[in-house]
C-alpha cells in the first residue's frame, strides 16, 4: 500500500496572505492514482522546520510532496531543509543552472548572481525540469521514500506534477490502482440523525463511508479503491444505494449538485414559476434563486404579507420566503402553494455568523421537498 504526506511551505500561508491550493489539487491526484494520503501539513520558510517535518513524513509515508520555498532568494529554504532531512549536503548543478539560464532567457534577461541558488538541490537528487518556470524540481529517493520538491506557483506545480512527477510515481510504486470518491449531498437531518441511519456502514473499510457537516447540508463521501475505474464506481454505486434506501429524498444531489440548482431544476421540470422575499440576508437569498426580493425588517407577521404581495404582483405558482432575527438566533420560513399558506420558525444553535446561509438551505430544501411532492 503506497502511502504520502503533502508539506505546503510558506510563512505567507501561515500568515493567511495568499490561500494554499495546491494541496487540495495534489491530493486528488494522488487519490486518483489510489495513493493513500497520510497526512498534511504547512510549515513556514523556515530549515529546521521543515527539515524535521520531511524526517517525520518519510518515517511515515513512501511519498513526500513539497511545495514552495524553491526561489532564489534566502527565505527560499526547501533545497537546504530537504538536504537536511535526509543527512546530506547541497550541490551546484550545471545542467539545472543551464535550465535557469535557458528559461530567463527567453524573456531577453540574464539571470542574477543570486538566482544560482536554484540550480543547487540535496547531493544525488534527480534534477526535475521546470519547463514553465525559473525554479528547477528535484526528486531526492532513498530505498523506501521518494521525496519531492515542486515550486510554489500553482500553475507551474500542476503542470510538472503531471508532465514528470505521475510518470515517475506510477513507475516506481508500481501504482496500478484508482481511489474514486462520490459525494451524496443530504438536507433535512442533521450529522447526527444521518450518523444513527447508517453508522453500520461507516465502519466499511473498502469502500469507506464517511460525514461531513455543513451549514444546513451534510455530505456523505464514498471512497473506493480498486484495479480499475469501473470496479471503483460498481463499489460505490452498490452503497449508494443502500444508503438511498435508507434516506430517501434526504439525499438532493451528488458530487458537483447544489440544493439551489436542484431545486430550481425540479420547479422548472414540473413548469412551476416562482418568486422569493427576504429579510436580513443582505441579498443572500437572492444571489442563489435570483428571483427575489429583499425586504428590511421584517416581523414574522409581515413575512407572510410581503410574500403575498410579491406573489401577487409576479403572478407565479409558488413563493417562499425567510426572515432571519440575530438577536434571537432564529429564522421565519414562509411558503404559498397551491396547496395553501405556510409558516414555519426556526431557531439556531450554531455561530451567529453562520445563521443567515443556514436558514437560506433549510428554506430551499423546504421548497424542494415541497415542489415533490406538487403533482
Amino acid at each position: 500500500m503506497t502511502s504520502a504526506e503533502i508539506i505546503t511551505i510558506g510563512t505567507e500561508i501561515l500568515l493567511g496572505e495568499i490561500v494554499d491550493t495546491n494541496t487540495r489539487y495534489i491530493a486528488k491526484t494522488l487519490r486518483g492514482l489510489g495513493v493513500d494520503l497520510y497526512r498534511t501539513i504547512t510549515i513556514g520558510d523556515n530549515v529546521d522546520r521543515i527539515a524535521n517535518a520531511i524526517h517525520n513524513s518519510m518515517e511515515r509515508a513512501n511519498i513526500v510532496i513539497t511545495t514552495g520555498g524553491l526561489g532564489p532568494t534566502i527565505d527560499d529554504p526547501t533545497r537546504e531543509a530537504v538536504a537536511k532531512a535526509i543527512g546530506v549536503k547541497t550541490e551546484f548543478r550545471e545542467d539545472l543552472w543551464g535550465q535557469v539560464v535557458e528559461t530567463i532567457g527567453r524573456y531577453g534577461r540574464k539571470p542574477s548572481e543570486n538566482q544560482k541558488r536554484q540550480a543547487y538541490v540535496p547531493q544525488g537528487a534527480i534534477g526535475v525540469k521546470n519547463p514553465v518556470g525559473t525554479a528547477p524540481c528535484f526528486i531526492v529517493e532513498t530505498e523506501k521514500n521518494a521525496v519531492i520538491s515542486l515550486p510554489g506557483v500553482p500553475q507551474e506545480m500542476e503542470h510538472i506534477l503531471h508532465e514528470s512527477v505521475i510518470p515517475y510515481l506510477q513507475k516506481r510504486f508500481n501504482l496500478d490502482e484508482v481511489i474514486k470518491v462520490r459525494l451524496l449531498h443530504c438536507a433535512g437531518l442533521g450529522e447526527g440523525q444521518i450518523d444513527e441511519k447508517i453508522a453500520d456502514l461507516e465502519t466499511l473499510s473498502n469502500p469507506t463511508v464517511g460525514l461531513a457537516a455543513h451549514t444546513g447540508v451534510v455530505d456523505i463521501r464514498i471512497a473506493a479503491k480498486a484495479k480499475s475505474e469501473d470496479e471503483a464506481n460498481t463499489m460505490i454505486d452498490t452503497i449508494e444505494s443502500q444508503l438511498r434506501e435508507r434516506l430517501g429524498n434526504i439525499i438532493f444531489g451528488i458530487d458537483e449538485d447544489k440544493l439551489e440548482d436542484v431545486t430550481l431544476n425540479l420547479l422548472a421540470k414540473k413548469g412551476l414559476t416562482l418568486t422569493a422575499v427576504e429579510s436580513g440576508l443582505d441579498g443572500l437569498l437572492i444571489r442563489k434563486i435570483k428571483n427575489a426580493a429583499s425586504f428590511t425588517d421584517l416581523t414574522p407577521d409581515s413575512l407572510m404579507d410581503a410574500l403575498r404581495s410579491a406573489q401577487a404582483s409576479a403572478k407565479t405558482d409558488v413563493a417562499v420566503g425567510v426572515a432571519v432575527f440575530p438577536e434571537e438566533r432564529s429564522a421565519v420560513m414562509a411558503m404559498i402553494t397551491s396547496k395553501g399558506e405556510k409558516s414555519h420558525k426556526i431557531t439556531y444553535g450554531g455561530p451567529p455568523k453562520s445563521l443567515p446561509k443556514w436558514s437560506v438551505n433549510l428554506t430551499i430544501n423546504w421548497l424542494r421537498t415541497a415542489v415533490e411532492e406538487m403533482k
